[in-house]
C-alpha cells in the first residue's frame, strides 16, 4: 500500500485522467473546461446530487465503494428519466490531502462504476476545505429530443410500478454500522448468514442504477423518478408535483428473500423499511391500457418490476392493509433539513 500523500493537485489529476479515456472532450483533464456535443435528434439530461461523508456514507468506507456510489446515486435519476449516461463532472473537497493508496483505490471505484454505467469522466475540480469529504457529482445524460419522463405528469389511474425490492439498503446501512462497531446484535437477532448480510451491505454501499429500465420508463410511463428517500416520501413528491394523490396497497409490495426473514422476526419494522432511503429503485406511473406492454417488456429484462398501487384523485399517499385500514407513518422517509 503507497502511503505517499498527493500534496499537489496535479498528483490527483494524474491519477484522475485515465478515467476519461474515451471521451475526447475531456482533453485528458489537461483543460479547465470539457466540450461535448449532443447528438442530434437528442436532448441533455443533467443531474447533481452530492455526497458527503458522515451523511451518505462513513469516512472510512472502503473508497472503491464511496465511489462507486457518488457515481450510481446520480445515474439513478437519469435512468428514472428514461436516459443514458454520457458523461459526468466531478468535484473532490478533501478535509486532508489523500494519500496515494486512497486516490487509487477510489479511482479504480470510478472506472468500475464508469464502465458499468457506460459513462466517462469529462472534467472537475479538486480541493481542500474544513469539513468531512464531499464529492460532487454532475452526470450528463442523453434522452430522444422531447421525450425525458418527469415526475409531475403522473395521471389519475395510472398503475403505479417499483422495481426491485425496497428497504434492503436501510437494513444494510443498520448491519453495516454494526459491523464498524464491532458488534452483531441485528445480525444475531435476524438469524441472517454471511451470505444474507453481505447482501444487505451491498445494497447499501454498491446501489444498482436501473439503467436496464430506461428505456421501458421511456415508452411506457407517463411519470417516474427514482425512490432514493423512502418510497413514502419519494411518492409524495410525485404525487404533489402532479397534482394528484396515491394509494399503495401494502400486500403488493415484493421483498427479497434475505427481507422475508427479517419481516418474519420483527413485522413491526414495515413502516420503517417503507421510509428507508438509499434504494434507488424506480417508480413509475403507468397507463392501464400500457400495463400489459409494459409488464411483458419487464420480464424480458433482468429487473423485475411490481405494481402496487394507483394514483387517484386526492391529495397526499395512503398505504393500505390487507383489511382495509390504513397504515401510519412515524416517519415517511429521509429528510435533508
Amino acid at each position: 500500500m503507497d502511503d505517499t500523500v498527493l500534496t499537489s493537485e496535479a498528483d490527483l489529476i494524474a491519477v484522475l485522467a485515465p478515467l476519461t479515456a474515451g471521451a475526447p472532450g475531456a482533453l485528458g483533464l489537461r483543460d479547465d473546461c470539457a466540450q461535448l456535443s449532443p447528438r442530434p435528434g437528442f436532448d441533455l439530461v443533467l443531474k447533481c446530487d452530492p455526497v458527503r461523508a458522515g451523511v451518505h456514507f462513513f469516512a472510512d468506507d472502503p473508497p472503491d465503494a464511496v465511489a462507486w456510489k457518488a457515481l450510481a446515486v446520480n445515474v439513478s435519476d437519469l435512468a428514472a428519466k428514461g436516459a443514458v449516461p454520457v458523461g459526468y463532472l466531478m468535484a473532490l473537497s478533501f478535509p486532508e490531502a489523500p494519500t496515494r493508496a486512497w486516490m487509487a483505490a477510489f479511482a479504480h471505484g470510478l472506472g468500475e462504476a464508469q464502465s458499468a454505467f457506460g459513462c466517462h469522466l469529462m472534467g472537475g475540480d479538486t480541493d481542500r476545505a474544513p469539513g468531512p469529504l464531499s464529492i460532487g457529482i454532475t452526470v450528463i445524460g442523453e434522452v430522444p429530443a422531447g421525450r425525458m419522463v418527469q415526475r409531475g405528469t403522473a395521471q389519475v389511474g395510472d398503475a403505479l410500478y417499483v422495481s426491485g425490492t425496497l428497504g434492503d439498503a436501510g437494513l444494510g446501512l443498520q448491519l453495516h454500522r454494526e459491523a464498524r462497531e464491532g458488534r452483531r446484535d441485528l445480525r444475531d437477532r435476524w438469524g441472517l448468514t454471511d451470505y444474507q448480510t453481505d447482501y444487505f451491505a451491498a445494497r447499501y454501499l454498491r446501489p444498482q442504477p436501473r439503467l436496464d429500465l430506461s428505456l421501458l420508463v421511456r415508452q411506457f410511463a407517463s411519470a417516474a423518478m427514482d425512490v432514493s428517500d423512502g418510497l413514502v416520501k419519494d411518492l409524495e413528491r410525485m404525487c404533489s408535483a402532479s397534482g394528484t394523490g396515491a394509494e399503495i396497497d401494502s400486500a403488493l409490495i415484493e421483498w427479497s428473500p434475505a427481507m422475508v426473514i427479517v419481516m418474519r422476526q420483527q413485522p413491526e419494522l414495515f413502516s420503517r423499511i417503507l421510509s428507508a432511503g438509499d434504494d434507488y429503485e424506480i417508480l413509475a406511473a403507468v397507463p392501464t391500457d400500457q400495463m400489459a406492454a409494459f409488464e411483458a417488456m419487464a420480464r424480458r429484462g433482468s429487473t423485475p418490476v411490481h405494481r402496487i398501487g394507483r394514483i387517484v384523485d386526492c391529495a397526499g399517499v395512503r398505504v393500505m392493509r390487507i383489511d382495509g385500514t390504513e397504515i401510519a407513518f412515524d416517519r415517511k422517509g429521509w429528510e435533508h433539513f
